[in-house]
């Protein structure tokens, strides 16, 4: 389990092949963020897609259920392509990120910085990590997203050589905000791949004493395990509305979509509980509008 927007892909997608540029609008259309996304300007909307479509096939490869190996030489190849990419040698597996590149100055390190998220994936499978090591796999996979993505909101002025401090916070709260919602919301998933992104102390607090993932799913105190999870979600949501309070209108309808939706998931995760049996959670369309319609009228 990786990227927040990210839905699923059958395993066996991962592979070291060249492979031809994704159709991203059509990529994109599956993300929980679609509409956040959609409604931006054309260029902005299409560096979006592409940022999407990266992230896309890298976490494929992170969730193929195929031999290690060949999956870090997958990763391996998409860090050989964007270095390619910033040479100015457009391999055809990367050219749909060429023109978001150019034209918003999009950074290296960050691309590289999801990939070694994906690594982490990829290397072992996670299994109740301390705090610490799970802050930095969520900067990697979702900050560093957001690093990306406040190029394309338009957060970033022509010709800045660093992130203005609010695009950087903003990316730092709200990629976490969104990760750990989506670490509650993919519970079941994500054991099922034999995985378990609950920080260790908060299980040793609630009094569980297994890392087996699907033995803590059905451990008594998992629900208080949850709850720590749960409260730095929404501290890191209150944050990025600070933030968002003091940047430009004009270049936040898609963040404040993208709060808003995950921020109502979450709400809905709190009030739907953690013991099983835990029936899927979705976004509130509902609210969504809503954000949409203030944003556009307030």
């Amino acid at each position: 389990m990786s990227l927040s927007p990210l839905s699923r892909s059958p395993a066996g997608t991962g592979g070291a092949q060249d492979l031809p540029p994704p159709p991203t609008s059509g990529i994109a259309s599956k993300s929980s963020f679609y509409l956040a996304m959609r409604i931006l300007e054309p260029p902005r909307r299409d560096a979006m897609f592409a940022i999407y479509a990266f992230c896309r096939a890298v976490d494929d490869i992170a969730d193929d259920e195929g031999d290690r190996d060949e999956r870090r030489a997958a990763l391996d190849k998409w860090r050989f392509d964007l270095d390619e990419l910033y040479a100015g040698r457009i391999r055809p597996p990367v050219a749909f990120l060429a023109e978001p590149v150019r034209r918003f100055h999009l950074d290296r390190a960050d691309f590289e910085a999801v990939i070694d998220g994906m690594q982490m994936d990829v290397d072992e499978d996670i299994c109740a990590p301390d705090w610490e090591k799970l802050d930095l796999y969520c900067d990697r996979v979702a900050s560093a997203v957001g690093r990306l993505s406040v190029h394309a909101f338009g957060l970033v002025p022509d010709g800045a050589t660093e992130l203005p401090t609010g695009a950087k916070l903003l990316a730092y709260h709200l990629g976490r905000a969104l990760q750990l919602t989506n670490i509650l919301r993919d519970l079941d998933e994500d054991a099922a791949r034999g995985r378990l992104y609950l920080p260790r102390e908060t299980l040793e607090d609630a009094g569980v004493d297994t890392r087996a993932p699907h033995a803590v799913l059905a451990h008594p105190g998992l629900p208080r395990a949850c709850e720590p999870v749960l409260q730095r979600a929404r501290e890191h949501y209150a944050q990025a509305d600070l933030v968002m309070a003091g940047l430009p209108k004009s270049a936040l309808k898609a963040p404040v979509m993208m709060s808003v939706g995950y921020h109502s998931i979450l709400d809905n995760l709190a009030a739907r509980g953690f013991a099983p049996p835990r029936p899927p959670v979705h976004v509130s369309r509902f609210k969504l509008l809503v954000a949409l319609l203030r944003h556009l009228f307030s």
